[in-house]
This record gives structure tokens, C-alpha cells and sequence, in this order.
């Protein structure tokens, strides 16, 4: 039986590295691409001194990037690895083979340029007419740090470790001075006290860094990470990535990793995104992670037009009938009327109520004829009578439910 045969190794031949590579191959649009950029404008230092071995071009070292990140190779030492082996980025690389420290020095360093590269792309995808610029969605993706738990510090965790620190040294320094006179007991308590004390200068330590800084948590081993719900109400240290994707094709327009929850981030994206398309004629969809009125004013002053889904009343009257969304506002004479047909009014002031991290100005409408009505009992479980409070930014949080109930099959 015959099978196809190779050729033999030790034959010499005349090859050219072009033909190697078919027309249609993606490294040739990495190639046109790259080729296309001002990289100097971008970030990349593209003047050195003369002095010493010359370096890799940022455009080389730029190829090898996208390529990997096409293909999904991430590790530095991967990289290097396929430039000897690999026949698309030997075509690509022109045969160069950077090794893996300036491969992973190059992404190091040019953090900020890469992410103007992926702007480009996204530029050049509006040139083709890939992106509609009337829809887009957000979103985010929460990944794990490189920070266990136990290594992510708030001020009340300090305090309970400081606290527990301090009982171990009364305690030591108690039986310190109850074995007066024992050698090896007091070694030991002497030792467990060393201890202790460096322990509690490292938490002091943190106490003052948090306090210098006015963060709320402190990270020791990934510094920029946050410890925050991923889901279920389970907690991770990790960071929030926000992603913004055209409608058109599902193309992703923008980015940006950050080190917070959902509820501020949906002004910054439509920001970003408003400068992106060079448009404010767009409307943009969120889930009620964002619900958040600072950022509807933010999105508001943009001028864009924003979907989000309404949150779960968080908290109901005795019977659901009188919900505070069964009220009914005028905005003309600033007054609720409840579902018994009583005038709910305001003093006109303004209160702060904090929200998490967010301070929101509020007014208060209350009403005397609760303390008389039968509904009472049924509306309120305040034994001074119904109070509801109306956020300074209401009106706009009222406009995007009533465009959720006009278009639900958009959202």
C-alpha cells in the first residue's frame, strides 16, 4: 500500500516567507493596520538615543501584541516561544524574535498607548460603517485580584485586629508578671509580646495609610483592587470591568477597568461614549445596577438618552396598595396625594440622606390627617403618620420608567 510521502529533511531549498502566507490571512490586516497608526501620537516612544544595541520598533512589538491577542496568547514567554516556530509571525516579525522580558516590558510600559489602539480600532470601524451609533448596551465583568481576602483591610476589620492584638498583650504581659522568677516562661511571654507588637504597628500602619488617603478599604499584595459583590451577595477582592457595545454588530466601543461597584460608573461610560461616536444622538441601556441619580443627572447634562432598568421597591407599606409609587405627584404644586385622597405636602427644605457612598438631597412630605384616617394601619407602621421622601433628582428617574414602559421590547 502506498501513502504520501515528505520531503527529506537535509534537502535544501529556496523558500520565500510570503508565500506562506495566504492573502486572506488576518496577520496581513494586523500588518496594514499597525502600518497605519502614528504611533508617536498614540503613546509610543518611537525616538532613542543612539547608544548601545539598537531596540525593537514599538510597531513590531505592537504586531506581536494584537497577534497574540487575536489568538489568545497572553504570556510573554508564549510569545517568544511562537516567533521561532510560528510561519504567520515569523512573516509578521519579519523573523525578529524579541525575547520575553521586553515583550512583557513593552506591554508594561505602554499601557495607555495600547488602550488609544483600541480606539483606533474602533475608529476604523466607523469608517467601514460597522458601527450604528444609535444603540449601545453596558456592562460589567468583575474579575478576581491577584489579593486573597484576608489581605483587603477596611477601617472597622483594623479596628476588630487591633483590638484582638491588644487582649493577646494584656494577657502575655499578665502572665509575664505572674511567672516573675521563671526563666523559660518569660522567654517565651516575652517572645509572644515581640510578636504581638509587630503585628499591631503593622495594623496602625494601614489605620494611618487608610485615614492619609480617605479610601474606604486598603489592599496589600494587589493595591488597586476593591473588595465588592460579585453575586448572590457574595464578596470578592477582583476588579469591575465597564464595557460599552454598539447595537449594529455587537461590537465593543469602549472600556475601562475599575476598582468600584455599578452604581457610579454609567455617567463616565456615556461620557466616553458620547466622545467616541462624536454624538450625543444615541440611547443607552444599563440594568439596574446603575440606578443611581447623580448619574442619570450626569448622563441627562450629556445630553443621551438613557434605559435603566428599575430596581425592587426596597421596602413596602403594610398593604402593597399603598406603595409610595400609588401616590400620585404634581409637580405643580409640589404635593403628593395618596391612594385615600389625602394632601401629602413639603416644607420646601432639603435634607441630605447618604446612600452608600453617595450623598442625595432630599424633601419630605408628611400630611396630618394620618393620625385620623382608617387606612392607618394598612399604609404605615410609622406611628407619626406616612413620610415619603423625594430625591432632588426624581423627575429624571420618573422619565427613564415611563421610557422603560414605552419601549420594553427594546430594553
Amino acid at each position: 500500500m502506498k501513502f504520501i510521502q515528505g520531503k527529506p529533511r537535509n534537502q535544501w531549498e529556496m523558500y520565500c516567507l510570503d508565500a506562506h502566507v495566504d492573502a486572506d490571512n488576518e496577520v496581513r490586516l494586523i500588518d496594514l493596520f499597525v502600518d497605519s497608526l502614528n504611533l508617536s501620537e498614540l503613546g509610543f516612544k518611537v525616538e532613542f538615543e543612539e547608544n548601545g544595541r539598537p531596540a525593537y520598533h514599538p510597531g513590531a512589538l505592537l504586531r506581536l501584541f494584537i497577534y497574540g491577542y487575536l489568538n489568545r496568547i497572553r504570556s510573554s514567554r508564549q510569545l517568544e516561544k511562537e516567533c521561532k516556530r510560528n510561519l504567520e509571525l515569523m512573516w509578521l516579525m519579519r523573523e525578529l524574535q524579541p525575547d520575553h522580558n521586553t515583550i512583557a516590558n513593552f506591554r508594561k510600559n505602554n499601557t495607555n498607548a495600547i488602550k488609544q489602539v483600541f480606539r483606533a480600532t474602533v475608529q476604523l470601524a466607523k469608517h467601514f460603517d460597522l458601527i450604528g451609533g444609535k444603540l449601545i448596551a453596558g456592562e460589567s465583568t468583575k474579575l478576581r485580584a491577584q489579593n486573597s481576602k484576608k489581605n483587603n483591610f477596611n477601617p472597622k476589620k483594623i479596628e476588630l485586629h487591633l483590638n484582638r492584638i491588644d487582649e493577646k498583650l494584656e494577657q502575655y504581659t499578665f502572665e509575664l508578671a505572674k511567672e516573675d522568677g521563671d526563666a523559660t516562661s518569660s522567654i517565651e511571654a516575652q517572645e509572644k509580646i515581640k510578636k504581638y507588637q509587630v503585628q499591631r504597628n503593622k495594623y496602625e500602619q494601614l489605620q494611618q495609610e487608610l485615614k492619609e488617603s480617605g479610601d474606604t478599604q486598603i489592599s496589600t499584595s494587589d493595591p488597586d483592587s476593591r473588595q465588592m459583590i460579585t453575586r448572590n451577595h457574595i464578596t470578592e477582592v477582583a476588579y469591575n470591568i465597564q464595557t460599552s457595545v454598539d447595537a449594529k454588530h455587537n461590537l465593543p466601543i469602549d472600556f475601562k477597568v475599575t476598582n468600584e461597584n455599578d452604581y457610579k460608573a454609567m455617567g463616565g461610560m456615556v461620557r466616553r461614549a458620547k466622545t467616541i461616536l462624536g454624538s450625543s444622538d444615541f440611547t443607552a441601556l444599563y440594568d439596574k445596577g446603575y440606578h443611581t441619580g447623580t448619574e442619570f443627572d450626569y448622563a441627562h447634562k450629556q445630553g443621551v438618552e438613557v434605559l435603566v432598568a428599575f430596581p425592587e421597591v426596597a421596602s413596602h407599606a403594610p398593604d402593597h396598595a399603598f406603595d409610595v409609587e400609588h401616590f400620585e405627584y404634581s409637580k405643580e404644586s409640589d404635593e403628593y396625594t395618596c391612594p385615600a385622597g389625602k394632601k401629602l405636602t413639603t416644607n420646601g427644605n432639603w435634607y441630605n440622606k447618604a446612600s452608600g457612598n453617595t450623598i442625595n438631597r432630599v424633601k419630605h412630605y408628611k400630611t396630618t390627617a394620618c393620625l385620623s384616617c382608617p387606612l392607618f394601619s394598612r399604609c404605615t407602621v410609622n406611628k407619626k403618620g406616612r413620610l415619603i421622601e423625594r430625591s432632588e433628582h426624581m423627575d429624571l428617574i420618573e422619565a427613564n420608567k415611563a421610557r422603560l414602559q414605552e419601549t420594553p421590547d427594546l430594553y
